[in-house]
């Protein structure tokens, strides 16, 4: 899901999207030693970490005192969210009505950008709460009370997104020479969001064409509800011959199969995205039977496809109501790449890049298949072929190491930050009634010179009614409070009485640090997984590389969070251009390449060799990679102006695609574009993944590969990158941390260098958002 514009920004899933300035701080300058020579010991703290995850002893509701959910008194049932919510509607039309009224006084002028700050953040506290209950609370009536909250905010925040009246006062701000000057930099940022954001809302246009905006808006909800719905549902079966499953590599499933289909004497129907597609793709030596499985698995009914082409076109429609060109350059205009041209400058640049070591793969799958059919050299390797001769491999670590448990991996990375940023992972237990489920367990994420900085909820075995997947949820961002001068907001006697709740609410976020000036509220994240759950009998959660991978992922998203002093939310932790938000998890799973940070999982610093072990490369990564590349420039062509054009066929744009600039041909009869379910989530922007990874490679190779342990490159990294999110341009940070002058400007050159960048070489999975 994509950051609600304007005044609804909440961070909460940030692999879907979505920075900071910290409050002035005197510098101290320190010398370290080389970390990759002296490693800290693991602490008691450490070993209590994975204690906690490995032999977890539930302090669900055990607790003497009681409160409600993330320690807020009065969150103990469901029924006072929907409360929360009423009085939080009525505390934001008071400050919407003081906003409107700013215009009055030079002095409230002078805070129309905090109070804006203020009033989204009041909405946005709830909402993201709201998003976490929705897809983690087990209990039914939460989950109700929470979709009522997210609801109603939300509609508050559509009417807030195109009022006039907010727009008219946020302009007379910024187009008075004087005010301006008395913003700081990241308050002239947050200012400038607003402003893009209502310009994107079709705030300037007459009333007949804003309905016809909200008229837009909402058909694109219904769209890309349907289009979501279609692109997980599967189509008709494939039939499978049982002579086509003869000789199936999978000794498992793929005997059940055979004998199946030798005992009935039938042909057995395969539905795709099932466990027996995949099987087959993978294991079937039967070109045939591949062959139906994949247009099986890709193809699409014709009400699948208007959906998405009708999609496109009402993306169009309303970019160009707003007065731009495409959806793409609406999309674009507040990220890295500012334009769909430098996308475009990237892209080509990455698939000039990719294309001689995906060459050299397919190459080798032709020689393979050549051996395997006994055929005339180097046959075309098809799109059924891909996963037969080349299987998808699971990653491994780049050395040999012992099992890791979740509570070995947790430890590693406390250590890993306290080397890196004096900061480090604390276990705390909960009081009853401030978690969810008993296998939530908290944790205080605490700096080494000013203590508690935030705290991390971590939820991460899988259970029934909990979202898939791993996902990073922002339930609190960092805000300074002292200064919201809420007297002004003029609540009298009789309205006090209903929004006691919303106060409560916000008085349990506000803290004041040692050694730093001002009151804050401090970030609180949750991370949710679906690992297995540890028993007695099994023992502690054993993680596969590519979960530790994942771990690793949504931990850097949970730093970036953490660790700023951020005076405005709309700026704060993972709050930033789409196309940067991603760089510092990805770059949190390079780490995972050096044998020092390997070390770290070790308390004692016995188990664990520094030898070269069982790490392998995909010899197919290079193939996938340009297929995401190609992914990603149909998106830009999908929301590019050409959709308006009455002859536009979608599927007809990506056979284009590839057969003019792919390696592998495309399938007559098929229609993948309409399983691309990142075409809502990303659209537009699906290069971002594929850019971050570049940058991060180079940050990773440039700045840390070295001495990954280093506090001094670590100090620089979180001043530097981590310390800004969408307070600062991005394309400023990378060019410090990076030491290339040449990227400051973020022009289209700067684009074409980072797709010059070498990306093949990182330890991440494509795709992971």
């Amino acid at each position: 899901m994509l950051a609600r514009n304007a005044l609804a920004r909440p961070a909460s899933r940030v692999f879907r999207f979505q920075g900071c300035l910290f409050a002035k701080k005197k510098a101290t300058r320190r010398t370290y030693a080389s970390a990759s020579s002296l490693i800290i010991p693991a602490s008691a703290e450490d070993r209590e970490l994975a204690t906690i995850f490995d032999r977890p002893k539930s302090t669900f509701g055990s607790s003497f005192s009681t409160t409600g959910l993330f320690g807020h008194p009065s969150l103990t049932h469901p029924g006072a969210l929907v409360g929360l919510t009423d009085a939080t509607l009525i505390r934001a039309q008071l400050l919407t009505d003081r906003i409107l009224r700013a215009r009055e006084s030079r002095s409230e002028l002078l805070l129309v950008v905090k109070n804006l700050d203020r009033l989204s953040d009041l909405l946005c506290g709830v909402i993201d709460l709201a998003e976490l209950v929705q897809n983690a609370h087990p209990e039914q009536l939460w989950v109700e009370a929470a979709n009522f909250a997210h609801e109603k905010l939300c509609n508050f925040m559509n009417v807030l997104n195109t009022h006039t009246g907010l727009y008219a006062v946020l302009k007379a701000v910024l187009t008075d020479p004087s005010i301006v000057e008395t913003l700081t930099p990241e308050a002239h940022a947050t200012a400038l969001i607003f402003w893009r954001d209502f310009e994107n809302s079709a705030i300037n246009l007459p009333p007949d064409k804003r309905d016809k905006f909200v008229s837009l808006s909402s058909d694109l909800l219904v769209l890309g509800r349907k289009f979501l719905q279609g692109a997980s549902t599967p189509g008709p079966p494939a039939s499978v011959k049982p002579s086509e499953l003869a000789g199936l590599k999978d000794q498992g499933m793929g005997v059940r199969l055979q004998l199946q289909a030798r005992f009935t004497q039938r042909d057995l129907l395969v539905y795709p995205g099932s466990l027996q597609a995949q099987m087959i793709m993978r294991s079937a030596p039967a070109e045939e039977a591949r062959r139906r499985v994949y247009i099986a698995s890709n193809s699409s009914s014709p009400e699948q496809i208007n959906v998405l082409d009708t999609l496109l076109r009402t993306r169009a429609e309303l970019a160009q109501l707003v007065g731009k060109s495409s959806f793409a350059q609406m999309a674009l205009n507040d990220k890295m790449a500012k334009s769909p041209g430098n996308v475009v400058h990237f892209l080509d640049a990455l698939l000039d890049h990719t294309r001689p070591a995906a060459r050299s793969a397919l190459r080798a799958l032709s020689i393979r298949k050549q051996n395997h059919l006994n055929t005339e050299p180097f046959p075309v390797i098809q799109a059924w072929d891909r996963d037969f001769y080349c299987p998808p491999e699971p990653p491994a670590p780049p050395i040999a190491l012992p099992p890791l448990t979740l509570g070995t991996v947790f430890m590693g990375l406390s250590r890993l930050f306290r080397h890196l940023y004096g900061i480090s992972l604390r276990p705390v237990g909960v009081t009853s009634g401030e978690v969810w489920h008993p296998d939530v367990k908290k944790l205080e994420v605490v700096d080494e010179e000013t203590g508690v900085i935030g705290w991390i909820y971590a939820d991460l075995f899988a259970r029934r009614g909990k979202a898939v997947g791993a996902a990073h949820y922002t339930v609190r961002c960092s805000r300074r409070t002292d200064d919201d001068n809420e007297a002004e907001d003029h609540i009298d006697p009789e309205t006090e009485q209903h929004v006691t709740l919303s106060r409560e609410f916000e008085a349990v976020k506000r803290h004041r640090l040692p050694g730093q000036e001002g009151v804050y509220q401090l970030p609180l994240v949750v991370l949710l997984c679906e690992f297995s759950r540890p028993t007695a009998v099994k023992g502690p959660t054993e993680l596969q590389w590519h979960e530790v991978m994942t771990l690793f992922h949504e931990m850097g998203h949970a730093m970036h969070s953490m660790v700023g002093r951020t005076e405005y939310q709309n700026v704060s932790g993972t709050r930033c251009a789409t196309d940067f938000v991603e760089l510092p998890s990805i770059l949190m799973e390079h780490f995972l390449s050096s044998p020092t940070v390997l070390s770290l999982f070790d308390a004692d610093g016995t188990s664990i060799s520094r030898q070269s072990g069982n790490h392998h490369e995909d010899p197919c990564h290079s193939i996938d990679t340009y297929s995401q590349i190609l992914l990603a420039t149909i998106d830009q062509v999908y929301h590019s102006p050409t959709v308006l054009d009455t002859r536009f066929d979608s599927t007809a744009e990506l056979a284009r695609l590839h057969n003019t600039r792919g390696l592998i041909p495309h399938v007559p009869g098929t229609s993948f574009q309409t399983h691309f379910g990142h075409l809502v989530g990303y659209a537009a922007t699906y290069y971002s993944y594929l850019f971050d990874r570049a940058i991060a490679s180079r940050v990773w190779r440039n700045v840390f590969s070295e001495n990954p342990l280093d506090r001094e490159t670590g100090e620089k990294y979180k001043r530097e990158i981590l310390s800004y999110g969408g307070g600062k341009d991005p394309w400023k940070m990378v060019s410090s941390v990076l030491s290339a002058p040449e990227l400051e400007s973020g022009d289209a050159e700067a684009m074409r260098e980072v797709g010059r960048w070498r990306i093949e070489d990182e330890v991440g999975l494509p795709g992971r958002h």
